[in-house]
């Protein structure tokens, strides 16, 4: 009697001890799967989908694989979405979900739409077009995002009449706003030339100074050119900008010299560091004065025009609207 008892107890251990490490490892089996799931949306941090999951872990049971998404989104780790190609699994950014508390996953969605578009924005049409929402559902959307101050509406220079969206706390990209060259969407055309005037007065007066030093051709020359941060330098100095220049923007207007014939340039090595230079490189720049002006035929505009190839009657580019086909005819 007492060796069944004793046998009895043994078993019953045993199969408790079974139980408890059966148990332990179905849990540590779970945190393994969560935790591979969350390695897997820090790699795609756009999202996966549940096929990815399944490919990821063929060995995983539907079963556990929906018992490990439930958790990580109970617990707030991860977001569903849905998209045009179904629901996505996003890791869940704790500064967003602060900002978005409360709101639906419609709402998430278009949120995530208009943050991927970064600082050029994105279209409300082409918000329909990822989300595969309504119109009239996107723009009730966008309204509330908007009176939260999470997005803005930009108008952008390529479309006056269309808005792009984007977060709200973003700077817009040059190409939306046009830069240092619109403002208000208007082409500041009295701006840009007073820019050039000035860019090539400096260049003027550096050759001037460089061909009074009476020194052999060659130094006269070489020290004639300015890079462009010189000028970028100078154009600071007068202050006639109420925006802030960039080095790129008065490239731009360096290049418009170049193509009205003011000015030439030339590419140098530059030592890594120094000031003006890009990869190993540096632009310089100087004015020029034709000894002879050239016949009236040889002074089209077409020969030097750097979009020569897009032009044609009708389009963006055409003779019949080109400001210097209009000033050489007029010559």
């Amino acid at each position: 009697m007492y060796t069944d008892c004793m046998h009895a107890l043994l078993e019953w251990g045993e199969r408790g001890e079974m139980a408890e490490v059966k148990v332990k490892q179905e849990n540590v089996e779970a945190g393994e799967i969560e935790n591979r799931i969350i390695e897997l949306c820090q790699q795609f941090p756009h999202g996966i989908t549940d096929q990815v999951i399944q490919n990821e872990m063929p060995h995983i049971e539907p079963k556990q694989r929906a018992m490990a998404i439930n958790r990580l989104l109970s617990t707030g780790q991860l977001d569903l979405l849905r998209s045009g190609t179904g629901l996505l699994y996003r890791m869940k950014d704790t500064q967003t979900a602060g900002k978005m508390k409360g709101s639906d996953n419609q709402e998430k969605l278009v949120y995530q739409i208009i943050e991927d578009a970064s600082n050029k924005g994105i279209w409300t049409r082409d918000i329909r077009y990822k989300s595969n929402l309504p119109l009239t559902e996107i723009n009730k959307i966008l309204k509330n995002l908007e009176s939260k101050k999470l997005i803005k509406a930009v108008k952008s220079v390529a479309a006056s009449k269309k808005k792009v969206y984007m977060l709200y706390n973003i700077q817009p990209d040059r190409s939306v706003t046009g830069g240092a060259w619109y403002s208000d969407q208007d082409f500041e055309s009295e701006f840009v030339e007073v820019l050039n005037q000035q860019c090539f007065k400096f260049l003027q007066t550096k050759a001037e100074a460089a061909r009074d030093s009476k020194q052999n051709p060659m130094i006269q020359r070489n020290s004639s050119f300015a890079s462009s941060h010189e000028v970028w330098k100078y154009i600071c100095e007068l202050g006639i900008s109420k925006v802030e220049l960039s080095m790129e923007d008065i490239e731009t207007i360096l290049n418009t010299l170049i193509y009205d014939g003011k000015v030439e340039m030339t590419i140098i090595a530059a030592k890594e560091g120094t000031v003006g230079s890009v990869d190993g490189q540096m632009k310089l720049y100087r004015g020029i004065n034709p000894v002879i002006q050239p016949a009236g035929l040889v002074r089209t505009p077409c020969g030097l025009c750097p979009v020569f190839d897009d032009c044609h009657e009708g389009g963006e580019i055409s003779p019949s609207n080109c400001v210097y086909m209009n000033e050489w005819l007029e010559f």
